[in-house]
């Protein structure tokens, strides 16, 4: 059955991505009809399909084709590439710098701080233990400890950075894996509660996800001012709903097998020397200011690397604890971040977007399609990204549909106006999380070992799908802003 596996991806699958690619590199610049194409952005487009195919069919390991990303893009539409390639006059080029800078990326050293939070935390038994504490309101039926997690992670991800949430839970994650079997599906269903439960739990609040501030901040510049309580009034249902949404997903693809999960601290870990004392309060400052950036000013990228920096200091993190952290994911993670810049460095992003007649179009038109090519282009560069770029050009589009005096006035209006455009489109930018580079916790999920491209990109693309038309009536028809 491998044998086969393996001819059907180096014989079938790989063929027809490079045939796909090489044919959207050689191909005119003329025959994706978009005017302001450059050369170097045609590039920038053949290398996106190969990396999402490539992802997508895992015909080598993710974090390979991550690395053979930021290889090619540094030769092919680097400043510093081949010189036949990177000529200035074929189009903007990227700076290798910036390319190779995804490897250090702050988010990336946000997870090399949660990694290393984990490996002490079940090196010393602080995993179980708070697993325990906050799972317990849960019971111990499998069904309900992944309702728990879900629960759990969403209210986090509602205060504090998703990513430094996911971090944070994969700690929490290790010790209930470790009392399912090996062939339970349920041990998929419960990998991927993180992802989606950050991701869907910072809609829940204006600083749950940096595209909410986004939003929030653009429509206060309008004159469209909405509060935290407002937003939270609004959007913690619509969390509510798709969390819900999500547990019976997640039960009907990934069915556990088991009907108890019971933590227990092995004695072993059960220690009260200084080194877990120091452990455990590195592991709850940590939290603490992650959960309180608003106040303290200190970013979490910047918080997690406190824990590396203590416990290596006082001894407790040794050179063979380095070998624990999984490399490949930070590797895996830095080849999205690197066609992110591509994307962004190259000015392809914005000509996407320019290229996409909004003025000519009906106001449910262009709701849904700033909609799709939000979700579109999240599932490839960070959300954050994604709002900065497209909620500046289309708070001009809403300010213009919501002029008295134009022609589809009314049907703006009646659709909720420009609250509901934009804070639809922070919405779509946290709904996208079908591949493991759409989003750090998608990377986390990713790290177990038990999530295949596949289970993510569907899974993924239901609650996508399913967030999307939800999203669009609850703010548009259910229960428009004021």
């Amino acid at each position: 059955m491998a044998d086969t596996k393996f001819n059907v991806k180096y014989c079938v699958l790989l063929p027809i991505v490079l045939i796909v690619t090489l044919f959207l590199w050689c191909v005119p610049t003329s025959f994706f009809g978009i005017t302001a194409l450059t050369v170097v952005q045609q590039r920038v487009i053949a290398l996106f399909v190969f990396a999402a195919l490539m992802w997508m069919f895992e015909i080598i390991p993710n974090w390979t084709t991550s690395l053979l990303v930021i290889v090619i893009a540094l030769l092919t539409v680097s400043n510093k590439g081949i010189k036949f390639f990177c000529n200035p006059d074929l189009g903007q080029l990227v700076s290798y710098k910036e390319l190779m800078a995804a490897f250090a990326d702050p988010v990336v050293m946000l997870f090399l701080g949660g990694f290393v939070l984990a490996i002490m935390a079940e090196k010393y038994g602080l995993d179980v233990t708070l697993a325990r504490v906050l799972l317990a309101p849960f019971g111990t039926r499998p069904r309900m400890v992944l309702l728990g997690f879900l629960i759990v992670i969403s209210i986090f991800s509602m205060f504090m950075s998703n990513t430094a949430t996911a971090a944070m839970m994969l700690a929490f994650l290790a010790p209930v894996l470790a009392v399912l079997p090996k062939d339970d599906k349920g041990r998929v269903g419960l990998a991927l509660s993180i992802p989606i439960a950050a991701n869907i739990g910072g809609i829940g609040t204006p600083i749950g996800t940096p595209p909410n501030a986004t939003a929030v901040k653009f429509l206060a510049e309008s004159g469209n001012e909405v509060g935290f309580v407002t937003w939270a009034a609004h959007m913690i249902p619509y969390v509510v709903l798709m969390i819900l949404f999500a547990w019976i997903l997640l039960q009907f693809f990934f069915p556990f097998k088991s009907s108890e999960v019971k933590l227990e601290i092995p004695k072993n870990k059960s220690q009260n020397d200084w080194k877990t004392i120091l452990v455990w309060i590195t592991f709850l400052g940590t939290i603490l200011l992650w959960a309180t950036e608003q106040l303290t000013g200190i970013n979490s990228n910047v918080v997690a690397l406190i824990p590396l920096g203590v416990l290596t200091a006082t001894g407790i993190f040794t050179k063979d604890d380095i070998k624990e952290i999984n490399w490949s994911v930070l590797w895996l993670v830095a080849g999205g971040f690197a066609l992110g810049t591509c994307l962004q460095g190259t000015g392809l992003a914005k000509v996407l977007i320019e290229a996409i007649p909004f003025g000519s179009m009906s106001v449910v038109l262009v709701i849904i399609i700033a909609g799709l090519v939000c979700y579109f282009l999240s599932n490839f560069i960070s959300n954050s990204a994604t709002a900065a770029l497209l909620i500046p050009i289309l708070i001009v589009v809403a300010q213009g549909m919501a002029d008295p005096a134009a022609a589809n006035n009314a049907s703006f209006v009646s659709l909720g106006g420009t609250k509901a455009m934009i804070s639809f489109i922070a919405v779509c930018a946290s709904i996208a999380m079908c591949f493991p580079i759409s989003t750090p916790p998608n990377a986390i999920a990713a790290s177990t070992g038990l999530v295949e491209t596949k289970d993510m990109a569907k899974v993924g693309l239901i609650i996508g799908v399913v967030g999307f038309i939800l999203g669009y009536f609850w703010l548009t028809k259910l229960f428009p802003f004021a």
